[in-house]
């Protein structure tokens, strides 16, 4: 599994944005742009909550492990690596769905901020950039913590047997 990339995360922000703004740009010249649900940072949100909740879970149930502490469950590989999987898709679209609202509310706070509809609009659109960003955050400290250590195999090549 390969390891998140802030800079692809941040492409697929910024290409999203762009393209975002220039539909809004579209719609509101033919007079059909639409609103900003008030559900995408609490769904985002939501999400971000359980990722980290999942990634506090999983440090302490590693930590408990390697102390070698009575009665502590382990943690099962594929679990962790499904919860890593998740992690890994939801910041993706995570930085695409804040990209998407990031363009819109750039359009909504530079073209239409002066009327009242559109300034609610781009608050909702700005909290949920917010709360992607916060989605990207707890992928990758899971992804952090699920990390397996490094092999020395490197360092100390097996003998040939006799």
């Amino acid at each position: 599994m390969n390891q998140l990339r802030i800079r692809t995360l941040a492409a697929v922000f910024v290409v999203a944005g762009v393209l975002s703004w220039s539909g809004a740009r579209l719609w509101d010249a033919l007079g059909t742009l639409p609103g900003v649900p008030f559900a995408a940072p609490v769904v985002l949100g939501a999400i971000a909550a359980v990722l980290l909740a999942t990634a506090l879970s999983l440090r302490a149930r590693l930590k408990a492990q390697r102390e070698r502490e009575p009665g502590a469950k382990g943690v099962d590989p594929m679990m962790a690596a499904r919860a890593v999987l998740f992690g890994q898709a939801s910041a993706l679209v995570a930085a695409l769905v804040s990209g998407m609202y990031g363009g819109t509310a750039l359009f909504l706070i530079t073209e239409r901020a002066d009327i009242p509809a559109r300034a609610s609009q781009a608050l909702y659109a700005g909290l949920a950039v917010v709360a992607g960003i916060a989605v990207i955050a707890a992928a990758v400290l899971l992804e952090r913590i699920c990390r397996l250590p490094e092999d020395d195999d490197e360092n100390n090549p097996p003998t040939a047997a006799a």
